[in-house]
Parts: C-alpha cells; sequence; structure tokens
C-alpha cells in the first residue's frame, strides 16, 4: 500500500509493516529510480518532479510472514508509478522480480511457489524476471502454465506496461537504452 502528501523539501519516504533490511533497500532503490524518471513517467511539472517535497508512506502488510526478501522491487516501482500517475493496476496481476538502479529486473527465488499461489488465488496474469523463464518453464505444471499468462520482462518498462490497465504510461518517450 502507498500513499503521499505534501512534506518538506525533498521529501521523506517511511516505511511501515515486518520489514527485514532488504526490503528497506528494494523500497529506497524504487524511490530512487522513479525519481530519475520521473519525466519520462509523466510525474514532472515543467522541470520539478511531483515528487519533490513529497512525502511518501509504504506499509507492507505483515499477517503472519515478516517480509524481508529481495523479491518486492518491480511491486514497489509500480505501486508507487500507480500512485503518482493515477492509473491503475490491473486487478489479476500478480509479479515478482527485485530492480537495479537502472531499471533492470533480476532474477528471484521461489518462482514454481510463487506461481502456484497467483494461481490459488485467481490471477490470470504473471509477471516474472526473464532470468527465471527457464525455472517456470522447467518446474510449472503443464495446466497451471496453459491457463496463465505468464510474461517474462528484462526491464521495468516492460512490468510497467504489463501491469497498469492502460498499458500506455511510457506514450512516445521511452527509456533511453543508455539508461538501462
Amino acid at each position: 500500500m502507498a500513499s503521499c502528501e505534501g512534506g518538506e523539501a525533498g521529501g521523506h519516504m517511511t516505511l511501515t509493516g515486518q520489514l527485514g533490511d532488504v526490503m528497506k533497500e528494494s523500497a529506497q532503490l524504487a524511490v530512487s529510480w522513479l525519481r530519475s524518471n520521473a519525466q519520462i513517467l509523466g510525474i514532472d511539472d515543467g522541470g520539478r518532479s511531483i515528487m519533490s517535497g513529497t512525502d511518501i508512506h509504504l506499509h507492507f502488510p505483515a499477517g503472519a510472514v515478516g517480509k524481508d526478501g529481495p523479491s518486492a522491487g518491480v511491486i514497489i516501482v509500480t505501486a508507487l508509478v500507480s500512485l503518482f500517475t493515477g492509473k491503475l493496476v490491473r486487478s489479476d496481476l500478480a509479479m515478482t522480480g527485485e530492480i537495479t538502479l537502472r531499471g533492470l529486473v533480476l532474477p528471484v527465488g521461489g518462482i514454481k511457489e510463487k506461481v502456484l499461489a497467483a494461481h490459488r488465488a485467481g490471477m490470470r496474469r504473471v509477471v516474472l524476471p526473464r532470468r527465471n523463464e527457464p525455472d517456470a518453464r522447467a518446474d510449472l505444471p503443464a495446466e497451471v502454465l496453459k491457463s496463465m499468462s505468464i510474461r517474462f520482462v528484462d526491464c521495468l518498462e516492460d512490468v510497467l506496461s504489463e501491469a497498469l490497465d492502460d498499458g500506455e504510461i511510457f506514450g512516445n518517450d521511452k527509456i533511453p537504452s543508455s539508461k538501462l
């Protein structure tokens, strides 16, 4: 869950929930990537990002499980882009993957368990790191592969194109390959 409100110059990020250091780093990476791509994402107002001076609060509901794996970078970026652009995230989508400051999507562990859990929860679409494709194809039951649309991605541009309802976040301006 993400929210924002006007704050002091530079803004402040608050993270709540049962989080380990790795999850905190994922959130910091996501915010840094978003700030550096604000103009391309259309969240910049005449050269000044609407994120400037905005406090960001990210809450990770814990349930009974603490969050510490490096698998949430794509989810955090997607939530923040949705928050600042007003674009909705598809309701039938599950995703996993860690990110770099340049927006690359890195592979994660537990692909079989994550996709099976998404399938049981009724998700019809899944976004996974491309480098996890061999694991997914080898480990997932054929009926799961047939019943779900699984997209393998290399970068955050691909994630956002799959995740947002209209699929159009970048318009004609793509993130330059030099940024990746």
